[in-house]
């Protein structure tokens, strides 16, 4: 007879499908660094684009079905516009912030892409930005700012007044080289995705250190360039392992459990540009003669990952221009 240990857990991460394709504009993405999944299903994505092609920079609202709700932002420095838009999160309201490092300020716009204001200055003192990278917002209105070339994570409020600031320029626990994606958990904690030290590390809301956990490498529990962090309701935490082209999947306190390394299938806008296109239909065959579509299906410099309340994992990619989604189940140990 089985025994049921209850309160033990046997995670299951299971491919579900694909959203987007290449496009400088609408029913796609170009070149996206960041993404947030709204309470309505709204996944909100930034383009960062190409250079020789600043016309590909927006932000893409699309359903998790990959409907296309619209697009809204540009390229430029005006009220509402983006030169290198890095980051996204969203308030309580719905209202979306934008990090951008090129220009060192955050822009605000309303859930349907209205502008609303912005805010920031470069520099290295108390509220001054160097290249913010990653945002995350608290149920009560702190927005967290990785200060990626300051090596530090810096509070606001919503409007844009300095809080407060944690971490310094190092690799000793509490300090930070290129901090790059951030999250808050359910209790509060902060994880920050240390780039350039190869790690996660984890602080309170005021920055006391709690833990580090990675080092540099391709084995299990080690990272090449961690350039995002997410942790689901069970506490499970989820690195974006970006030069190492997956996700790995860690329990509460560091230990690995498994990794994502792309599953792609077609997504329904990948299969309406095909059938518009017959020359790409033979490329693409042709592709599958040589790897059996191996390469289509791996995750190609991941760039984001988040987790919804229905433990729905998007793992978005900047080369493909696709988000690649996957559904977590749990069913008790059986010993």
């Amino acid at each position: 007879m089985s025994t049921h240990f209850f309160g033990l857990k046997d995670w299951n991460f299971q491919y579900s499908h694909s959203l987007g394709r290449n496009e400088f504009g609408g029913t796609g993405f170009r070149n996206p660094v960041d993404m947030v999944v709204s309470a309505d299903d709204v996944v909100y994505v930034v383009n960062r684009s190409r250079e020789d092609r600043p016309d590909g920079v927006r932000v893409t609202m699309v359903t998790l079905e990959e409907d296309f709700i619209g697009e809204f932002g540009a390229y430029g420095e005006g009220d509402g516009e983006s030169i290198w838009p890095t980051a996204v999160a969203l308030d309580n309201e719905g209202n979306v912030y934008i990090a951008d490092e090129f220009l060192n300020r955050i822009s605000v716009y309303t859930k349907d892409g209205d502008f609303i204001r912005k805010w920031g200055k470069a520099g290295s003192a108390n509220g001054e930005l160097d290249r913010p990278a990653g945002l995350a917002i608290d149920g009560q209105g702190t927005l967290y700012v990785t200060d990626s070339r300051n090596h530090r994570v810096q509070k606001f409020t919503l409007d844009g007044k300095y809080i407060g600031t944690f971490g310094s320029f190092g690799s000793e626990p509490g300090q930070l080289n290129m901090p790059w994606g951030i999250t808050l958990d359910k209790d509060g904690l902060v994880l920050v995705a240390d780039w350039r030290n190869d790690r996660i590390q984890a602080f309170t809301p005021d920055g006391e250190w709690q833990a580090s956990f990675g080092s540099s490498g391709t084995g299990i529990g080690e990272f090449n360039r961690p350039n995002g962090v997410a942790v689901d309701k069970d506490g499970l935490i989820y690195v974006l392992d970006w030069l190492n082209d997956r996700v790995q999947i860690l329990n509460p306190d560091g230990r690995f459990i498994t990794a994502l390394h792309g599953e792609h299938q077609l997504s329904r806008w990948g299969k309406d540009k095909l059938l518009s296109n017959p020359d790409m239909i033979e490329q693409r065959a042709l592709a599958f003669t040589w790897d059996q579509g191996a390469f289509e299906k791996r995750l190609s410099d991941p760039c984001a990952v988040k987790v919804d309340d229905q433990n729905r994992i998007l793992v978005l990619e900047n080369t493909s221009g696709r988000i690649q989604v996957y559904q977590k189940t749990d069913t008790p140990v059986l010993v």
